[in-house]
């Protein structure tokens, strides 16, 4: 059984993402976690009127009741919509940042995957605010499907998978590709872009191994060459109609952040299509 934690603001793309969760996973045996953080509205209201304690108290409380309204809410509209034998919902409202209280559940339930909408975003808010689904990225150590704004749900028929081959079947996050790989039976793609330097021997083991990993999935190998990786994963997906881009999280440090701008994050604030973002080796 699959554990799935869907958090939410109560928005219309946080809805939407949690009902292209259930759907995905519509075949398989899932309970999934309804989450709700409102810390920093509260945080702010309590201020906004000064320190009084019991005030603060009785805002806590109604904050916290609305909260589980609105969350039992969404639970009563899936499980009327969606209804399926398969799939137990759970709901969960928290006086916490959204960052911190993801952490603790990822660790307590041990959770498969966060499934969570995304606005996008653009020029100053992109580099400076970012977008919830970022930040949760950025910390997460297990896989993070992110959902953009009016996105419908369709069964995935193209999956294409970004890589540069420096990971191999061992990576985090594959079980998760390869169940979706067994229920819809996609063709799924891995993409190489290629940047003039031919793949290193590790780098062709890797590909093996993926190639092994996945050998019982119908899928193929294209290398296109490009000097940009994002404008080589939106070229083939606008031609090939993609249901799903897949990437690995590479680890960067403050310095590259600032000269490059990671694909992950492109593809996080730009993708029209639901993007599955598998964490990094903890150990690299």
């Amino acid at each position: 059984m699959k554990t799935i934690l869907l958090p939410t603001d109560f928005s219309e793309t946080s809805i939407n993402a949690v009902a292209y969760a259930v759907q995905l996973f519509k075949k398989q045996h899932c309970t999934f976690i309804i989450l709700n953080t409102y810390q920093p509205v509260a945080v702010f209201t309590a201020t906004t009127y000064g320190n009084n304690p019991e005030l603060d108290m009785n805002l806590g409380q109604l904050f916290q009741e609305k909260s589980e309204t609105k969350v039992q809410e969404i639970i009563k509209q899936m499980s009327t919509t969606y209804a399926n034998s398969l799939h137990t919902f759970e709901g969960r409202s928290s006086f916490n940042l959204l960052s911190l209280e993801i952490e603790e559940i990822v660790v307590e339930n041990d959770i498969d995957v966060i499934i969570m909408g995304t606005n996008g975003a653009s020029g100053l808010t992109e580099v400076f605010i970012g977008s919830q689904t970022m930040q949760v990225i950025k910390a997460a150590k297990t896989p993070v499907i992110g959902v953009p704004a009016g996105s419908v749900f369709k069964d995935p028929n193209k999956i294409l998978f970004t890589t540069d081959y420096n990971i191999n079947k061992y990576q985090n996050g594959l079980p998760l590709l390869q169940d979706i790989s067994n229920n819809y039976s996609p063709e799924l793609i891995f993409l190489n872009v290629y940047k003039g330097q031919a793949l290193t021997s590790q780098q062709k083991g890797n590909k093996d191994s993926l190639d092994e990993y996945f050998e019982n999935d119908h899928h193929l190998t294209h290398i296109l060459e490009s000097r940009d990786v994002l404008e080589a994963i939106k070229g083939y997906e606008s031609t090939h109609e993609i249901d799903m881009v897949v990437l690995v999280r590479n680890k960067h440090n403050f310095f590259e952040n600032l000269m490059f701008k990671p694909v992950v994050q492109k593809i996080v604030h730009h993708s029209k299509v639901p993007f599955l973002i598998l964490p990094p080796d903890q150990s690299a």
